[in-house]
């Protein structure tokens, strides 16, 4: 079945379908991994939006139970050069194709990702609607333009509806749930943690309410602007319990603290995300995945700890005064290193009031 690509600014490609049959809009971001693709198709920072692999061979091991960041699948659609038919490996479930179609995920393959991805690069970030049923360009890019104007709460979508609890013998967390991904939750089982998921609605005397000893703000999709009304809970927690934020989180606490957000041309989408931590004198290879990012430009209570080697963005950073903590990349990763998952331990130092070197 043919496919077409069209987006916002009228370029298009042509190519063959797979998945679902139909039509997907959604935000275009490339992703620079590898290896991962389930992990990214299930990440709920991806929600909404359309992921295009700039790797040329997608599904060559397969689908699993195992590799999911979380209990669905988040982006609108999917775009590879080449997509498997022959996937080898012993965890091996399902086939791509069998997927895509159980999960009702629009794609297109066949296409040159490459020329689409030095196109993003140039243009910037834009809306993208993938569609099998029609190939007239203005007709599509008039549905395109009217989805992007729909007002839309990405966040309440792949958050908790109801508190969750993950019992430990160690630390209690509470977690706001802006999209929290597995690897995340694993890492705090891993070191013990007593886990409260909270929605992201939950207010301050909520929070507070289950007496934590420390509270982590997770990853999550879209821009932290739109969230008023967390960025006024955080104020509210801002000195009472050591804090963490991770991603969206991160950017939420800078909110909070008087930061101010901008968006990336392009967003930072990968595996191979390389950071400098100013504190520890080395680099990391991180995974990330957001459009958005804070300004270098706070108060001087805040201590900026870490930044992105490729755009000199905001990675990571510290209050000077209260025992808080965000980075914008996710440590612990499944898809990438693994080495940067000493921020966990940080927390917990953190929490026992232990310095932080």
């Amino acid at each position: 079945m043919k496919s077409v690509l069209v987006l916002e600014d009228g370029t298009y490609f042509t190519g063959e379908a797979f998945g679902k049959a139909g039509e997907a809009i959604g935000e275009i971001a490339f992703n620079t991994c590898m290896t991962g693709y389930q992990e990214i198709l299930t990440n709920p920072s991806y929600n909404g939006q359309i992921v295009a692999m700039t790797y040329p061979l997608i599904g060559n091991y397969g689908f699993n139970r195992y590799d999911n960041e979380s209990d669905k699948t988040h982006v609108q659609g999917f775009i590879v050069k080449e997509l498997s038919d022959t996937p080898t490996n012993w965890r091996c479930e399902i086939t791509p194709e069998e997927y895509f179609v159980s999960n009702g995920i629009v794609g297109i393959k066949g296409i040159d990702t490459r020329t689409l991805t030095k196109h993003i690069r140039s243009k910037g970030s834009m809306y993208c609607i993938i569609s099998t049923e029609s190939g007239n360009i203005d007709l599509l890019l008039e549905k395109l333009m009217k989805k992007k104007t729909e007002k839309k709460s990405s966040v309440m979508e792949v958050s908790t509806k109801s508190p969750i609890h993950k019992p430990g013998r160690g630390k209690r967390v509470v977690v706001m749930d802006f999209g929290v991904k597995h690897s995340i939750i694993k890492s705090l089982e891993k070191i013990n943690c007593d886990i409260y998921i909270l929605p992201a609605s939950s207010s301050a005397n909520e929070i507070m309410s289950y007496n934590p000893d420390g509270i982590l703000l997770s990853n999550g999709p879209g821009d932290p602007s739109e969230l008023p009304f967390v960025k006024s809970t955080v104020q509210e927690l801002i000195g009472k319990k050591p804090m963490l934020g991770i991603g969206l989180g991160h950017q939420l606490l800078g909110l909070a603290l008087g930061g101010k957000i901008i968006k990336l041309p392009f967003g930072h989408h990968g595996s191979n995300q390389p950071v400098r931590d100013y504190i520890k004198g080395r680099c990391y290879v991180t995974s990330q995945c957001h459009n958005y990012a804070l300004e270098n430009d706070f108060s001087d209570e805040i201590l900026v700890t870490h930044i992105n080697i490729n755009d000199n963005t905001v990675e990571g950073f510290r209050h000077k005064h209260y025992p808080i903590l965000g980075v914008q990349y996710h440590p612990k990763a499944v898809l990438g290193q693994d080495d940067s998952s000493y921020v966990f331990d940080d927390f917990i130092k953190m929490i026992d009031g232990q310095p932080i070197i």
